[in-house]
């Protein structure tokens, strides 16, 4: 028999879950108040915008906008706020910081929601280094606003319903970073760590310490032949993009951020859309996600500043989309024409939702929004 929960503006409900929406006021007044004192901005983007991004597997929602004179053209609600806060990079803003909603379609489970919080910050001329400092203390201030120092979120195989025993629950002590920096590992590190597989060996140029890293390629074939190796499933037309996620959700991933804080960095520049390459292996980029519990917490990176390195990139992306997918999203040219006047910068997006989500204890994001999500 299926149970039906009640709806989220049931009173009982909502009483048991409003201690959670209060923490969640305070962590954002608390980070607030920091972003302030360290010198940033706050900034309203809009959500409304010509593009919604142009990642191959990022999914939005479409909207009409009709004038007074009824002309129609279709609109976007933004996937992030990066392209609006980096045109306020090229208009002149150096630090700045946004609690912005946003929409993502196809995104629904303990972790993901259609519509949520994201914390979103900018930093003009200073490198991505300080991004990880700022990762840290955020996340030792969402534990001083609560209380709790020792992380925990449900195992995959954990009971969804009932009461929680030690082993179903994956735990991170955050106290491990209080007189230290986060702990980091490359992608390369990971691969080897944790799935048994050497991603040098999935391009089709030399390893990692040849002379000439810019002329090796991704090699699909090669990456294919190495997942299935390790035990892991494609398909005859995965790309290079479809195994590489593929073995970090199911080998990666779950390892990451387990009794401490990690950041996951030097991503392939393929899987780095807006972020500069590596200066010395251009086949990486100088991106990082933050992992707490095996739950992707972050993604930041140096920013690209390149708009016609960064128009080629979006083409890609899109000619990847069209295939699988059936359609493609409009490129902002604005945007592009901004990227050519913004600053050398680097920036961070934190799952705001998923950061309340643990520091309260909650099993789902759904557990500390304010509103639930819209019924299908």
């Amino acid at each position: 028999m299926t149970i039906t929960p009640s709806p989220w503006w049931d009173r009982d409900r909502h009483a048991d879950r409003r201690a959670r929406l209060i923490d969640r006021n305070r962590i954002k007044a608390a980070l607030r108040a920091w972003f302030e004192a360290n010198g940033f901005t706050e900034v309203e983007p809009g959500c409304l915008q010509v593009s919604p991004g142009n990642e191959a597997h990022l999914h939005a929602f479409r909207t009409e906008q009709v004038g007074t004179d009824l002309a129609r053209r279709d609109l976007y609600l933004h996937t992030s706020p990066e392209f609006a806060m980096k045109k306020l990079l090229a208009a002149g803003e150096e630090r700045i910081f946004a609690f912005a909603p946003v929409f993502r379609n196809r995104e629904m489970g303990p972790h993901h929601a259609s519509e949520f919080t994201m914390l979103e910050w900018y930093r003009a001329n200073e490198p991505v280094g300080e991004l990880y400092r700022d990762c840290r203390d955020i996340l030792r201030i969402a534990a001083q606003t609560t209380g709790r120092w020792v992380w925990t979120v449900p195992k995959r195989d954990a009971p969804a319903t009932g009461r929680l025993e030690r082993f179903d629950l994956e735990k991170c002590d955050l106290r491990t970073m209080l007189l230290s920096e986060i702990d980091q590992l490359t992608v390369t590190e990971a691969f080897q760590r944790h799935a048994g597989i050497d991603l040098a060996a999935a391009y089709d140029g030399d390893g990692p310490g040849a002379d000439k890293p810019d002329t090796a390629k991704p090699d699909a074939a090669r990456f294919r032949a190495l997942a299935e190796a390790a035990g892991i499933r494609t398909m005859p037309d995965d790309t290079w993009s479809d195994v590489f996620a593929r073995v970090l959700t199911e080998r990666v991933d779950p390892h990451l951020g387990q009794w401490r804080p990690e950041l996951l960095t030097r991503y392939p520049i393929s899987e780095a859309a807006l972020a500069k390459p590596d200066p010395n292996d251009p086949r990486f980029a100088q991106r990082f996600e933050l992992y707490v519990c095996g739950v992707e917490l972050a993604n930041g990176f140096a920013e690209l500043t390149d708009p016609v390195e960064q128009a080629r990139r979006f083409e890609a992306e899109m000619a990847l989309k069209e295939p699988r997918y059936g359609e493609r999203y409009p490129i902002d040219h604005d945007f592009l024409s901004a990227l050519a006047h913004m600053p050398e910068a680097s920036g961070c997006a934190l799952g705001f939702d998923r950061l309340v989500m643990l520091a309260t204890g909650a099993r789902s994001v759904a557990d500390v929004q304010w509103t639930g999500a819209v019924e299908l």
